[in-house]
């Protein structure tokens, strides 16, 4: 099994940023992929961003392009997002997800592709 967790959500202004770290531990070599995900009140869960565990390839939700980085250290099998110029829409329950499956970019934004999630840190944009 993958553990997966997050942090540094918070309450931060529109127009302000945030970074989100998710740390894995367990059997990290299992991993091909790791994704953000966001869930807003009365919401779907929906897809923010992924990349490829070994590196150079991502895929980003068009609402969130320009605006979110993803990035990930191997050697501390973290992920990061850092997250600019946020707005009140951006406001979520952000989740870390884990992908066993072979990386496709195209295929990245289905949740059902990651096996394990992490328990979610809230963000809130406040306008």
């Amino acid at each position: 099994q993958v553990q997966l967790v997050e942090s540094g959500g918070g309450l931060v202004q529109a127009g302000g940023s945030l970074r989100l770290s998710c740390a894995a531990s367990g059997r990290t070599f299992s991993i091909y992929a790791m994704g953000w995900f966001r869930q807003a009140p009365g919401k779907e869960r929906e897809f923010v961003v992924a990349i490829r565990w070994s590196g150079g390839s991502t895929s980003y939700a068009d609402s969130v392009k320009g605006r979110f980085t993803i990035s990930r250290d191997y050697a501390k099998n973290t992920v990061s997002l850092q997250m600019n110029s946020l707005k009140p829409e951006d406001t979520a329950v952000y989740y870390c997800a884990s992908g066993q499956t072979a990386w496709n970019p195209s295929l990245a934004w289905n949740p059902s592709l990651y096996a394990y999630w992490g328990q979610g840190t809230q963000v809130t944009v406040s306008s």
